[in-house]
């Protein structure tokens, strides 16, 4: 597989792009127009640089509103085109993509449009250059690759072939299996680019909301398959306009979208170690300069102290199933926050290789001989993920306590406030390297604006890492995380703790008298509630009841049963536990 991208994937110079992506490990580069134009580097010295960074030029782009149109715009269109070339052969780049008219086009005519890129065909042949035809997904006329390909066709020369881009066709609807009627030779491009499923104009929805490979909702394995299938030979190559990408640093982008390409590989040709899903949490790891707060609230909710690690400042707490953590190790200054996440993975070796193929940066800790080594890497949003296949780790902790009996079972969730620079970055991760699947996005209203959540989960959900991204104005500041517990039976628990002195997070009385009316609570269930702080949510599957502790540092905790089959995370409860983290901290109802 050769990789390339187009330049306008990323922030930054022209220069800064062709040096984030020689150091990423792209093969090459599409350069888009705007990008040359603005900079002060002539095409020569450009050529040059990327013959010294390793880097291919495989594109020059775009060539605008050129065919379907009458004969005194396309004479003034051939001299542009012409300039354009010129350009293109002092870069080096033999291929040109020529867009499908959307601004000028008033001849609606395949023959009047292959007649067209025919002489502009000829003209390029003159500079060494060939022109790649795109359908536009808002072409005035020309919006469907296959009446691309029928214009190409009739304009029967030899520098004239098509670019196949999925946005464009994907986005549309259109079947990708008519690709097989276009011989490999004449596809002289590929661009890729996925996105999630909107409803909206198709051209706000290209230029700001395109994905890298695996983010979004296309089968872009499909399409490419289709496209080799044909016999194209050419770079697999990205073109994503993204406000987000656009705004973040190249370097980090760079690695981001060949991993995207590296993932789509192997889903076309299974090129890598093949992802083994994780089964279950391990264990959720807490740390902090002190984490002694951190220790009242277990103690209150039930958790037994099973040791100190016997050579790091570290304890493990534990109940039922569930372990949790508490590092104070290297950690001076910081507040108490979810640092790292253990999985338990059928095959260790397995996605410790899979991690290393996709480039994921590896973790380090310091680990004596006598202690078990864990798989580690690190997610965008800098939580250390670590992986194992038999918790023996555990028998590094000394002096604790017998666990005993607990409501509490498991680790149910853990919950990630993602920066919105890295979010897109943190589902295509956790997919490729852990192969977890996406769920649909939902957008819950807080008190300073939306905030963006999206689950990654295993098949049987026994791993669920809600992915949370706030508004832009917090910049992810005043979103803590939380780590969630099953439970067997959560009243018992928050009486138990109750009695124990617990601070729950207040939810204020309002929510109760709304309750009561939207489910028809009895009156003594919903008095229950109230006094304890929980909050209850319903499905057609089932219910659901829960309650959060206050927050300590920037985590907190939730405790929660799952009635029937019910299977979401009490959404509708969301905006008032962000109310009341926000506009309650401190406050306290017991």
């Amino acid at each position: 597989m050769k990789t390339s991208i187009a330049t306008v994937s990323l922030s930054g110079s022209l220069v800064e792009k062709l040096h984030a992506c020689a150091a990423a490990g792209f093969d090459g580069v599409e350069i888009f127009e705007p990008d040359l134009i603005a900079g002060d580097h002539s095409p020569e010295e450009i050529r040059q640089l990327a013959r010294r960074l390793g880097l291919s030029l495989d594109l020059y782009q775009p060539l605008r509103d050129l065919e379907g149109v009458d004969d005194a715009v396309f004479a003034d269109n051939l001299r542009r085109a012409g300039a354009t070339f010129a350009t293109a052969r002092r870069l080096g780049i033999d291929t040109v993509l020529v867009c499908s008219n959307v601004a000028t086009a008033t001849i609606d005519s395949d023959e009047v449009s292959a007649q067209q890129l025919r002489r502009v065909g000829e003209l390029a042949a003159e500079y060494g250059v060939r022109i790649a035809f795109e359908a536009l997904a808002w072409g005035r006329f020309i919006d469907d690759y296959r009446r691309a390909w029928r214009v190409v066709e009739l304009a029967a020369h030899p520098n004239v072939g098509v670019c196949l881009d999925s946005f464009h066709v994907l986005s549309r609807g259109h079947d990708p299996s008519g690709i097989a009627d276009i011989p490999g030779d004449k596809i002289f491009y590929l661009q890729l680019a996925d996105a999630p499923a909107l409803s909206m104009d198709v051209l706000s929805w290209s230029r700001h909301h395109r994905l890298f490979p695996g983010e979004g909702s296309f089968d872009l394995a499909g399409f490419v398959r289709h496209t080799l299938a044909a016999g194209y030979t050419g770079p697999l190559s990205l073109e994503v306009f993204n406000d987000t990408f656009r705004q973040t640093d190249p370097g980090h982008t760079a690695v981001h979208a060949l991993r995207s390409l590296v993932w789509l590989d192997d889903q076309v040709a299974h090129t890598l170690t093949e992802a083994t899903p994780p089964t279950g949490f391990d264990f959720v790891e807490i740390k902090a300069e002190d984490t002694s707060e951190v220790e009242v609230l277990l103690t209150q909710l039930g958790f037994t102290p099973r040791g100190r690690h016997r050579t790091k400042p570290v304890s493990l707490w534990s109940a039922g199933a569930a372990r949790v953590v508490l590092n104070e190790q290297q950690a001076r200054d910081q507040v108490p926050h979810v640092a790292a996440i253990g999985l338990q993975v059928p095959d260790a070796e397995a996605t410790s290789r899979r991690a290393a193929e996709l480039m994921a940066p590896v973790a380090y800790r310091r680990t004596y001989a006598a202690e078990q080594p864990f798989g580690a890497a690190v997610a965008p949003d800098g939580t250390e993920m670590f992986w194992s296949s038999e918790p023996a780790w555990v028998a590094e902790f000394e002096r604790g306590v017998p666990q005993g009996p607990s409501p509490v079972a498991a680790i149910d969730h853990v919950n990630l406030t993602q920066p919105w620079q890295t979010a897109e970055d943190a589902v295509l991760f956790l997919t490729s390297v852990f192969g977890l699947s996406a769920g649909e996005p939902a957008e819950v209203p807080g008190p300073t604006g939306l905030v963006r959540s999206q689950v990654m989960h295993n098949a049987d959900k026994s791993v669920r890492l809600p992915l949370n991204v706030a508004p832009h104005i917090l910049d992810g500041a005043g979103l803590p995380q939380h780590v969630a517990f099953s439970c067997t039976d959560v009243l018992a628990l928050a009486r138990a703790a109750q009695a124990a002195g617990l601070q729950f997070l207040a939810i204020p009385d309002n929510y109760y008298d709304y309750l009561s009316g939207r489910f028809g609570l009895a009156e003594d269930t919903v008095a229950e509630l109230r006094e304890l702080n929980l909050l209850y949510d319903r499905s057609p599957h089932g219910h659901f009841i829960h309650f959060y502790t206050r927050t300590v540092g920037t985590v907190f905790l939730e405790f929660v049963q799952r009635f029937g089959a019910y299977d979401g995370y009490g959404t509708d409860n969301a905006p008032v536990r962000l109310a009341a983290q926000r506009g309650r901290l401190g406050t306290v109802r017991t």
